[in-house]
């Protein structure tokens, strides 16, 4: 199977459907699944990134995510705030196939991100510029959890950066919106860094999947019919992982509790806003949601696009404040 489209909605929008007819039932680690082998996905525009779903539009998870990547951490307590359902994975707080140490660790030392920088940098028109993700290790005993990314590899064409990720598995449903957009803001952060405008993005499965508990769900997501693209801004010019690094410093403190103004830490509103969606999404995370918070945040953000999330999170956060007395609760996803 071959998908080609601009972006996320898109592709699942043709993908889901295909899924439900072409799907093998077979069994997964964690119960039933409909499973077509050998998936190709190809997404030409990689800024629309972000579903327009209502379900599948979850920045807050799926930037928490990214940071655990960036910050090289392998620990329960990062992320589990932002996906409660790594704690399954854990074994005394630890992810073994956490990507963020090897990435940046590989093997005790290798920093795979700062190789593959030097070696497009050295010599744009490589074809050796491949992160190894899934190792060796991983197959000598039965982890809890594995990476299902394999490799990723990039490419310099036409002053344009490619990326390929090839998976061994993907769960169509709760993995793969959030996999398009950690690496496709990886592929932007790489493009950014040498200089280079974004090119394609290309996703290889061997195993795609939806789990059982997930097919209504699914379903639910294509009832809502076609999606207009939605392109998130494109990253500012200059070194993102530079910025990363004070992303993540300021994550802590806003988890923390502590008083962060956006636009005080970055002159540039791209990463503020960003800066704003960590707060928007810790101000909201308690059962009662910092309202003052959420407002100050709601008439500071820059650009509509991250606006946006705010405005779905406090509507979210409303039905569940009217569940609380007798009307139906919102159920579509674990995660925002």
């Amino acid at each position: 199977m071959e998908i080609v489209q601009e972006g996320i909605d898109d592709v699942l929008m043709e993908l889901y459907p295909a899924l439900l007819a072409e799907g093998a039932e077979t069994a997964g680690t964690r119960g039933g699944i409909l499973e077509v082998l050998g998936v190709t996905l190809r997404i030409q525009n990689p800024l629309a990134r972000v579903s327009r779903s209502q379900d599948r539009g979850k920045p807050f998870s799926a930037l928490g995510e990214l940071l655990w990547y960036l910050h090289g951490s392998d620990r329960l307590e990062f992320i589990e705030p932002y996906i409660p359902r790594y704690r399954d994975d854990a074994d005394n707080g630890v992810i073994h196939g956490a990507y963020g140490p090897r990435f940046s660790a590989m093997r005790g030392d290798i920093n795979q991100i700062a190789n593959i920088i030097q070696m497009l940098t050295d010599s744009p028109s490589t074809k050796r510029a491949v992160i190894q993700l899934f190792d060796a290790k991983d197959v000598t005993r039965r982890f809890k959890e594995v990476p299902c990314t394999t490799t990723m590899q990039f490419f310099v064409r036409k002053s344009r950066l490619h990326m390929s990720v090839t998976m061994r598995s993907n769960d169509a449903y709760l993995g793969l919106p959030h996999d398009v957009f950690c690496f496709t803001m990886l592929q932007e952060m790489i493009a950014r860094r040498l200089g280079y405008e974004l090119g394609e993005y290309y996703h290889y499965v061997g195993s795609m999947h939806v789990y059982d508990g997930s097919v209504a769900s699914m379903r639910a997501y294509m009832e809502e019919g076609f999606q207009r693209t939605w392109t998130m801004p494109q990253m500012p010019d200059g070194d993102p992982f530079k910025i990363a690094k004070h992303l993540i410093a300021l994550e802590q403190k806003i988890r923390q509790g502590q008083k962060v103004v956006a636009a005080d830490e970055f002159a540039d509103p791209y990463w503020a806003d960003v800066v704003r969606l960590i707060q928007v999404y810790w101000a909201s995370r308690a059962r009662f949601t910092d309202i003052a918070e959420i407002g100050r945040l709601q008439s500071e953000f820059h650009d509509e696009f991250f606006l946006n999330f705010l405005l779905r999170r406090r509507r979210m956060r409303e039905r569940s404040s009217r569940s609380i007395n007798g009307v139906q609760p919102d159920v579509a996803e674990k995660t925002d």
